[in-house]
């Protein structure tokens, strides 16, 4: 049993990888800076389908649900076993920590159990904007 559960989390791990790599007609060659990236919705979306290996929009899986997630105070969502490092951190999901979080999570918050990160500023604002949405 143990075996499965730790192929499947490998498959979505590489699944993400590889759709946020995706080279489309909205990827930058040069990161923007997280203060001048503007965040569009719609490649927002697009771009989540890689943070559906871990997360769903409207249910706890690997990752605590993202409805809401925008405002919303870290380690908050009943029923979702967070790390208790990010129970401890006092963060709260604004803009600004979002993309903090999502360029390296580990670092933000040291001992979380949220590894995946996103070099390319763009593709963060994109997510956010997306995440905003999702009331």
């Amino acid at each position: 049993m143990n075996r499965l559960i730790i192929r499947t989390f490998v498959a979505r791990m590489l699944l993400a990888a590889s759709l946020l790599a995706w080279s489309s007609p909205y990827a930058q060659t040069t990161p923007a800076a997280p203060e001048s990236a503007k965040g569009d919705p719609t490649r927002g979306k697009a771009l989540y389908q890689a943070c559906e290996s871990c997360h769903s929009i409207d249910d706890n899986d690997i990752g605590p649900k993202h409805r809401g997630v925008v405002g919303r105070r870290a380690g908050s969502v009943p029923d979702y076993n967070y790390s208790a490092a990010l129970k401890a951190s006092g963060l709260s999901w604004d803009e600004a920590n979002l993309d903090r979080w999502l360029s390296n999570p580990s670092a933000l918050v040291p001992g979380t159990k949220m590894f995946f990160k996103i070099d390319d500023a763009q593709k963060r604002a994109d997510l956010i904007a997306y995440l905003k949405e999702q009331k």
